[in-house]
């Protein structure tokens, strides 16, 4: 549950606080007060599409930030444990910015999440149907996308099933056209990778090899100030007068004075260990003296080995490793090229398989489908009924082709009669706006206690209904409102009456800029305001009697 939603800098809200509570919340306001801005601010919160124009003019950035209340047990608490997303007293709270610029910085409790996140946590919290989901509902290819809605955790099974092997076939079908490509284009291949892999091959690089002899270039440059650098190391440390004869007295004396000072016996001991260390070290010194090398041809050796390999990097990769992979990918490739028609064959048998598993896949959806439009039927027409289309008839056409899609091989279009005696005819020919409404408000009822939505958004959804009809609406939302918080932005009194909180939108101008404002309103304004609703301009006595009447029944209906 939504409960309070804070904005800043957006659009033309300078700086609001909006506290929410439990069951039915409408919005009302004249129209441009900014009720809708609200309703977008909640949908850039919970993911939606942003951009620049969303900041409001002169400011550097947009915020939004919400807070909200889990139900115990929420299906996305594992998802928001994967996420390492800390989660105290059931509470989340979620931030958008959106600067100047465009970008967006989307935070969960503090921690930094992408978008996309953002929008899978959001849409299992919210959902938001506005009027351009009425557009969904008038689309026949989104019909089927509704069905699957209905059809809650069973559907998605079934669905994750068969998108595997769907995946699977797409992957093998593409390999099979790589393969059936004309000759011509295979011979120029085959030509390009047997040049590589020879190119390659004959460089005949190991890994590592580069670095060992970028060692030996540096160590070849540089020998001549190598030995005279090892020379004197070995010159201060041997011979007469040198080094290790300074030491060799030293280590002569100290053992005499330890011979009369026992406890110096352990100093003894650590030095003359040290001696026989730096004497070991001057006949390595010595050693390495013997192995510089003045060889200019040496150098120039390496030089060209550098280059040889420095140039299939370039080609191939940035490291042998990488060098070696890449041709052992084209050798697989012109091996499978060379036998195409061995390769080929396998493939056709592999899709074969496939489309046979996909097919006991794709009918199981069907099956399943079926019995959901059964159900959907059944329970859209009760709504139905609610609403005052009593004399509707309502039907599910599911289809089934022989072409495989992501989901499945069915198409699924809603046909309805809204008047008795009428054909079934599509739902994009024949409904009007007004019947629109109420199919999709009808849609969210049943989803909203199928998917376990705890907050339900409602925008301008009572477009084109008035009378008996408004007051079914209104009666349904309230209905949904008592398993879900319900928000509702309207146009309608017979709404607005019976919500349980009531938001006045206002907008005014301070100092030459836009302000808006959210009022919540106490029984007297509530009343004002619902005169104002229904006299659509000047509030008289008779409006005021009106509101108050239409506020007693709507207190009736709520028993």
């Amino acid at each position: 549950m939504l409960m309070e939603l804070t904005v800043k800098n957006f659009a033309i809200i300078s700086s609001l606080t909006v506290p929410f509570e439990k069951g039915l919340t409408v919005l009302t306001g004249e129209t441009g007060a900014g009720k809708s801005i609200i309703i977008d601010a909640i949908g850039l919160l919970l993911g939606g599409r942003g951009s620049a124009e969303f900041v409001r003019h002169g400011e550097k950035k947009a915020e939004i930030e919400g807070l909200f209340v889990m139900e115990e047990g929420h299906q996305i608490e594992a998802k928001l444990e994967s996420l390492g997303i800390d989660v105290e007293d059931d509470m989340l709270i979620m931030r958008r910015e959106i600067t100047h610029t465009g970008k967006s910085i989307c935070r969960i409790n503090g921690k930094l999440m992408t978008i996309g996140t953002l929008r899978e946590i959001g849409q299992a919290l919210v959902d938001i149907h506005g009027q351009h989901e009425h557009q969904s509902l008038m689309r026949a290819d989104e019909h089927l996308g509704l069905l699957d809605q209905f059809g809650g955790n069973d559907i998605k099974k079934a669905l994750h099933e068969y998108r595997k092997l769907f995946n699977k076939l797409q992957t093998t079908v593409k390999r099979i056209n790589e393969l059936d490509q004309n000759a011509q284009e295979i011979a120029q291949k085959t030509d390009l990778y047997t040049y590589q892999l020879g190119e390659i091959a004959k460089t005949n690089a190991q890994i590592g090899e580069d670095e060992q002899l970028q060692k030996n270039r540096n160590k070849l440059a540089n020998s001549e100030k190598l030995y005279e650098a090892l020379t004197r190391s070995y010159e201060h440390l041997y011979g007469e007068d040198k080094g290790l004869d300074y030491l060799s007295g030293m280590l002569s004396h100290l053992e005499t004075a330890a011979s009369i000072d026992t406890d110096l016996q352990p100093l003894f001991e650590q030095v003359s260990s040290s001696y026989y260390l730096i004497e070991e070290a001057s006949y390595s010194i010595r050693e390495a003296l013997d192995q510089v090398d003045f060889n200019p041809t040496i150098l120039e050796d390496v030089e060209n080995r550098l280059a040889e390999i420095e140039k299939v990097k370039r080609k191939y990769g940035e490291s042998i490793a990488e060098v070696l992979a890449y041709a052992e990918a084209i050798e697989q490739e012109l091996e499978e090229m060379e036998n195409k028609d061995i390769h080929l064959e396998e493939l056709q048998n592999t899709r074969n398989a496939i489309i046979e598993d996909l097919t006991i896949e794709s009918e199981a959806l069907t099956d399943i489908r079926k019995r959901l439009a059964k159900n959907l039927e059944a329970s859209l027409m009760m709504e139905l009924s609610q609403l005052y289309m009593e004399k509707a008839s309502f039907k599910v056409q599911l289809e089934t082709g022989e072409t495989f899609y992501k989901n499945g091989q069915d198409q699924a279009e809603f046909l309805i009669s809204t008047n008795e005696g009428e054909p079934l005819k599509s739902l994009v020919k024949v409904a009007s706006g007004g019947e629109i409404s109420r199919i999709m408000l009808a849609l969210k009822t049943i989803f909203s206690a199928s998917q376990h939505i705890t907050s339900v958004i409602f925008d301008e959804v009572d477009t084109g209904v008035s009378g008996r009809v408004a007051q079914a609406i209104a009666e349904k939302m309230y209905r949904i409102s008592e398993g879900s918080q319900v928000l509702c932005i309207t146009h309608l009194p017979q709404v607005a009456a019976m919500a349980d909180h009531h938001l006045f939108i206002r907008k005014e101008t301070i100092e030459g800029r836009v302000k808006t404002d959210v009022i919540q309103l106490n029984d007297d304004e509530k009343t004002n305001e619902l005169a104002r609703m229904l006299s659509g301009f000047e509030v008289t006595e008779i409006t005021k009697e009106n509101a108050k009447e239409l506020l007693e029944l709507a207190t009736h209906k709520k028993g």
